[in-house]
């Protein structure tokens, strides 16, 4: 399908800026009042009243081609071609009515075989530095080989804007903020929002639809490898606040990248040039690779400053909780470049269990591994939320549900796959509370999960002995290095025995709920725990 509205776009050289350098977008940004830079060089922005996702308002035009091979539903929902000709039309005459327009052109993709072109044409200069960091600049290092630029997606970023209720009327659509996207005309119109994660995000979603077909498994998780050999690669895949930022920033590991990979035949690549890292309570004891990455070059969105000395205020929540940073990924010290690593041995998924009631490390069959990515599981706990006065699950499914275009069995059959091709072990990694749930137990020791991690990846715990949760089936070694052996199965960390199994058959209830409501095989759903 054509996108005939795009050949109004004025990309007049007099108004239209193309691959600025990122001195020349902090320059235009600050000028313009878009942005100021902190003390330590970055460019800080705001994103107005939408300060993350705007998931209600994003939908996926609906035609022949791809209506079979869509998961439609809560994540999915449909907009008619005529609508989205009407979005990009409006999207496209206020651009045309801006003074001037940047555009970025990089790529989506370390490995140059399965690497998508990206176009991103915004009115605001830092959205394109930001476009510039997320992405892979052409010419660079992280971009490999020069080639030719050959666009294949393209970003219309019109998120100043609002649509009025006569456009609404007019579009058939009830709300003033858009995102737009056309998985054939591989486009995507953003209306309303400034929120420059949406570019991000929208990009994600074309590569998880795009890759499977390619043969490429798409994945929300951290890569690292082993800093001395490059080699030994391991996968986190993880909701937030499980941890895996924290696990995947190592110093005796080397960054591949913190959000979004494919695994190919040839191995596993970062779709992205760069990090988007939360920030909030962000401290150089704890991250230092994070906070060294803050410099000029980077972007700060939402995050606090003193009016006078212009340090920022990592703790302040003033403007949202969900402030954030966004460098390229060579700002990490050490990080591999081009973004690229072999087969993993070790994928591990994490989850922070409120309940206290899951084992802290278990070993996962094939069955269980697709069992556990396809509900992807974390808790959110009481208090983070108004009305939830106690700890609730929340499922994702495969760790980034709001971004799959796609059933999520389709992913979870490819891990499957590859995971049988390269005998890698899947682990899950429970972050969360032991010796009760929260608000009775603690939270597992840092230095727990740590050691739990170097015996995954040296790989002596996969030689362990191993006993079986009689609740949810899972494999739990009965000793590791370094961790109190009692910690090892929940139920002996409970004062009250009785208790804990309430919990524990209350949780697996809940995941027998979810499961059903997806399709998936019944070796798979046999996998599950014992509800």
């Amino acid at each position: 399908m054509t996108n005939p509205a795009l050949d109004r776009l004025d990309t007049s050289a007099h108004r239209c800026f193309t691959n600025l350098s990122s001195a020349e977008l902090v320059e235009r940004a600050v000028s313009a009042g878009e942005g100021t830079l902190a003390s330590n060089g970055a460019l800080v922005c705001l994103t107005g009243d939408r300060t993350g996702r705007s998931p209600k308002d994003k939908h996926l035009e609906d035609v022949p081609a791809i209506h079979d091979k869509i998961w439609w539903g809560k994540v999915n929902t449909p907009l008619t071609p005529a609508q989205f000709d009407g979005a990009l039309e409006i999207a496209v005459d206020y651009l045309n009515s801006r003074p001037k327009v940047y555009k970025f052109e990089g790529w989506a993709g370390a490995d140059p075989k399965y690497r998508l072109g990206v176009q991103v044409v915004t009115e605001q200069a830092w959205h394109s530095l930001f476009a510039q960091t997320l992405f892979i600049r052409q010419g660079t290092k992280a971009a490999g080989a020069p080639a030719p630029f050959r666009k294949d997606w393209t970003i219309i970023n019109a998120g100043k804007m609002r649509l009025t209720a006569e456009q609404q009327a007019k579009l058939g659509y009830k709300a003033p903020v858009l995102i737009a996207q056309s998985l054939t005309r591989k486009c995507v119109v953003i209306i309303g929002t400034e929120y420059a994660g949406e570019m991000k995000k929208s990009i994600f979603y074309a590569m998880n639809y795009d890759m499977p077909e390619a043969g490429v498994f798409p994945m929300h998780c951290s890569c690292n490898v082993d800093k001395a050999t490059g080699g030994n690669p391991a996968l986190f895949f993880g909701l937030s606040g499980t941890g895996k930022t924290t696990l995947s920033a190592d110093p005796n590991r080397a960054l591949v990248g913190d959000d979004e990979h494919g695994w190919s035949d040839q191995g596993v690549f970062n779709f992205e040039g760069g990090c988007y890292a939360k920030c909030i309570k962000l401290s150089k004891e704890g991250e230092p690779q994070i906070w060294n990455a803050i410099r000029f070059g980077s972007v700060l969105e939402n995050t606090v400053i003193d009016p006078s000395t212009r340090v920022p205020d990592y703790d302040s929540a003033r403007l949202t909780e969900n402030t954030r940073v966004t460098y390229p990924v060579d700002f990490i010290d050490g990080a591999v470049i081009p973004s690229v690593c072999g087969h993993p041995k070790n994928v591990i998924f994490l989850t922070a269990d409120a309940y206290g009631v899951m084992p802290p490390v278990s070993k996962l069959t094939s069955e269980q591994a697709m069992y556990y990515f396809i509900n992807g599981y974390t808790s959110k706990l009481a208090g983070t939320e108004a009305g939830v006065t106690e700890p609730q699950p929340n499922f994702s499914p495969c760790f980034g549900g709001v971004f799959l275009p796609r059933p999520p069995i389709t992913y979870a059959n490819q891990l499957a796959a590859k995971i049988k091709q390269h005998g890698t072990n899947v682990w899950l990694l429970n972050t969360g509370w032991t010796g009760g749930p929260y608000g009775t137990g603690s939270r597992f020791k840092l230095s727990y999960t740590r050691a739990f991690v170097t015996a995954i990846l040296d790989g002596s715990l996969a030689k362990a002995e191993y006993q079986t949760d009689p609740v949810f089936g899972l494999h739990i070694p009965k000793a590791v290095p370094g961790v109190p052996s009692e910690v090892l199965m929940p139920r002996n960390t409970w004062k009250d025995g009785a208790a804990y199994d309430v919990q524990a058959k209350k949780l697996a209830q809940q995941f027998r709920d979810n499961d059903k409501t997806f399709d998936m095989p019944e070796a798979v759903r046999g996998a599950g725990p014992k509800a």
